[in-house]
């Protein structure tokens, strides 16, 4: 049932809401991670219409990375978000709506590949950075900024960051034209105290600046829901999400989900779950995202979901082994 009005709040609370807080779907980008970026442009055009009914403010069509690196006949068009690509789902994306596009560090030709924001649909242009890459991830934030783009990065693993270089990094950042940094639990590994924590440091950060903070949540451990409530709790106002969680592995917060407990009324949950019935649930027997055990391990591991997703392409499964093959270093 969608509310008819809400009360504004400070918090995330039941029954309120924060009119800053802005949802990205980021379905087709993550979703890509599971087939290679090779969804048919009736699967991202239902998502795209699903996202400009639903209300939601953002919506990240893939990535911008190398050709000379990801090779075009290995790799779908949602790999590189091509400008004629991009318009062919979206025209000239006379809508609310506004389009996103992720750059990997030290994985994207971002100086020629990204127009200048007036030769683009894209609004907004996310730089995907490890620690160690943030020199090359701060030239790729002014790029982007010098062409005209909104900016924010995703520092990804961060629950494998010393706190040291976690501060060093996150100061960089924050000085850098960005306007939003996000928390990103790439290996879904963080509880929701760590989540708290890592928030208040964030915005400790960011606000010095006059940045926004945001929650990109995994599934691991089946906390990317509660992880982003806690990130609201604790004062994030950018949020991912995907249609039924489709993501890399366990996937990430459900964007159904999340709208529901926003009780913003902007946003509407019908067009999503429509969505999910024609174009998202059908993909899921051939692609198999979502929680399993083989996902968990690696979460409560700390590592990076690939082994698993190895172990998801056997044909003969046995979790035991797995286990016993993954933690024999630990």
């Amino acid at each position: 049932m969608q509310m008819s009005e809400s009360k504004e709040s400070a918090a995330g609370g039941w029954l309120s809401y924060r009119s800053d807080i802005k949802v990205l779907d980021c379905t087709i980008r993550d979703g890509g991670l599971m087939n290679d970026h090779k969804f048919d442009d009736e699967i991202v055009k239902g998502v795209y219409d699903a996202c400009v009914e639903a209300g939601i403010d953002y919506m990240e069509l893939g990535y911008k990375n190398s050709k000379k690196l990801f090779a075009p006949a290995e790799n779908g068009a949602w790999k590189y978000c091509d400008e004629d690509d991009m318009r062919r789902i979206v025209g000239e994306n006379e809508t609310e709506l506004k389009l996103t596009a992720m750059a990997d560090a030290e994985k994207s030709d971002y100086k020629e590949d990204i127009l200048p924001k007036n030769e683009s649909v894209l609004d907004m242009i996310r730089v995907a950075t490890y620690i160690h890459q943030i020199p090359t991830a701060l030239d790729m934030i002014k790029d982007a900024h010098d062409k005209g783009y909104d900016a924010c990065v995703n520092l990804m693993a961060v629950s494998t960051c010393p706190e040291s270089e976690l501060d060093e990094g996150l100061e960089l950042l924050v000085k850098s034209e960005i306007s939003a940094i996000y928390v990103v639990d790439s290996f879904g590994h963080l509880y929701s105290e760590q989540v708290a924590a890592l928030m208040k440091k964030y915005l400790d950060f960011a606000r010095t600046e006059g940045k926004q903070v945001g929650m990109h949540a995994h599934n691991n451990q089946q906390l990317g829901f509660a992880n982003t409530i806690e990130s609201i709790i604790q004062g994030a106002s950018m949020l991912d999400a995907t249609m039924a969680g489709l993501g890399r592995g366990a996937g990430n917060c459900p964007i159904e989900l999340l709208i529901s407990f926003l009780h913003n009324p902007k946003f509407h949950v019908r067009p999503i779950l429509k969505c999910i019935q024609d174009h998202i649930e059908p993909m899921r027997a051939k692609l198999g995202w979502g929680f399993d055990l083989s996902y968990m391990i690696t979460g409560v591991l700390n590592q990076h979901p690939r082994s698993a997703m190895a172990f998801n392409d056997q044909k003969n499964k046995d979790i035991v082994k797995f286990f016993d093959e993954i933690t024999l270093d630990e």
